[in-house]
């Protein structure tokens, strides 16, 4: 885009249950990796936006945790910035697990919309892999639940679908200037970014070993002379049973934990990383206020 050529930006709040694939189909709208991805359900904890552009539009894509069923603190939180998330959205974009199905979480979500006055679409994922006569059933029974704009199906994991869907989204943005320049793809902090890679390395190396019980929070994120960035990380857990499992025999588990996360780091930072992991217990991790702030949630009571 040049100077004073018009320009259009919007923001879009990429809403569903978790586990429908929300994250990798905004990685694959913004063209590269913005958000972490698991086969965890609720592998992401906060809102992140995800900077996608096509012709004169900026679309800001607001990745949101899945909404479900609260019980901790921590799932509240979750749940509360998926719905703020969805606050002043320009359009709220549901996604849903094609493959899955429609059970009672996203029955709920998609009621939910029914009288919210922003646009809507429904996006059906996985369709590679989803039964194709199930796909137009969801959709009708979705479209009666709450009065979508569109429907659109999509394979966020093989981009089919993907480019016909960035279309349709940048065609619906208002017209204002853009709110980020035109080289950047994420509003995450390099300090942020780094936590969640670690925390996707642990989602992936121990599976459901430790399932939601641990958090990474950046002790120091410091650039050195030479360029290259050294990053201090604790990776809370609230027992010393987890504290074994992550560590590994003989550390080994840690060590993969921190190559495998480093590797990645160094290559969208485009530098040098010396990243530095610690195990540290801390019981009842998950009602301490000044760590939501780290990992950018809000306190809920």
């Amino acid at each position: 885009m040049t100077s004073g050529e018009p320009q259009r930006c919007g923001l879009i709040a990429v809403v569903g249950a978790p586990n429908a694939g929300k994250s990798t189909l905004v990685n694959a709208l913004v063209g590269q990796k913005v958000a972490i991805v698991s086969p965890k359900a609720q592998t992401t904890r906060t809102r992140l936006m995800g900077i996608a552009i096509l012709g004169d539009a900026q679309l800001l894509l607001v990745d949101t945790p899945g909404i479900f069923d609260p019980s901790r603190r921590l799932d509240r939180a979750m749940v509360a910035a998926a719905w703020e998330g969805a606050s002043g959205a320009d359009l709220i974009a549901l996604v849903v697990d094609g493959k899955g199905g429609i059970g009672p979480k996203v029955r709920a979500i998609a009621e939910s919309l029914k009288d919210r006055r922003e646009k809507k679409l429904l996006i059906l994922n996985k369709v590679d892999i989803a039964d194709k006569p199930r796909l137009l059933g969801h959709a009708a029974t979705l479209n009666a639940l709450a009065a979508f704009d569109d429907t659109y199906f999509v394979s966020a994991t093989t981009g089919d679908g993907v480019a016909e869907l960035k279309a349709a989204l940048a065609a619906r943005m208002p017209a204002g200037p853009w709110h980020f320049p035109e080289d950047q793809v994420s509003d995450a902090t390099d300090r942020m970014l780094a936590a969640e890679i670690t925390r996707e390395q642990l989602y992936h190396q121990l599976h459901a070993e430790l399932p939601y019980a641990s958090a990474i929070e950046t002790e120091r994120y410091s650039e050195r002379e030479d360029g290259s960035v050294e990053i201090h990380q604790q990776i809370l857990v609230g027992r010393e049973t987890q504290r074994a499992i992550v560590l590994g025999k003989g550390g080994s588990r840690i060590r993969e934990i921190g190559a495998r996360a480093r590797a990645e780091l160094m290559q969208l930072l485009g530098v040098k990383v010396h990243l530095y992991l610690h195990v540290k217990v801390r019981p009842g991790w998950e009602e301490d206020r000044s760590l939501y702030r780290e990992i950018g949630l809000d306190w809920v009571e």
